[in-house]
């Protein structure tokens, strides 16, 4: 037996937040309006800004979070977590 109708909408356990987003929202990410995001696209693309899918057209925002923070040296810096031992090492530096 196969289903013919759509879920409704009370049926929808939890949120979906998209990965993919349309122009305006990716300006919106960025605080900026739709025309200003489109006169800095060049230049934001020029800096590595990723490019809309060539298929649907919108910005993937883990795209946009990890450029944001390789320009802002966040990612790619070596300081990721410390193993337990090097945590221990430090804490009995500062005992003396």
């Amino acid at each position: 037996m196969t289903q013919t109708h759509a879920p409704q909408s009370s049926s929808v356990r939890f949120p979906v937040q998209p990965r993919l987003v349309p122009a305006i929202k990716a300006a919106r990410y960025l605080h900026l309006t739709l025309p200003e995001f489109m006169e800095l696209l060049p230049a934001l693309q020029h800096q590595g800004f990723p490019r809309a899918c060539p298929i649907t057209g919108n910005y993937d925002l883990v795209a946009i979070d990890a450029w944001q923070d390789k320009r802002s040296g966040l990612a790619g810096s070596g300081s990721g977590a410390q193993s337990s031992a090097e945590i221990a090492r430090a804490r009995l530096a500062t005992l003396g």
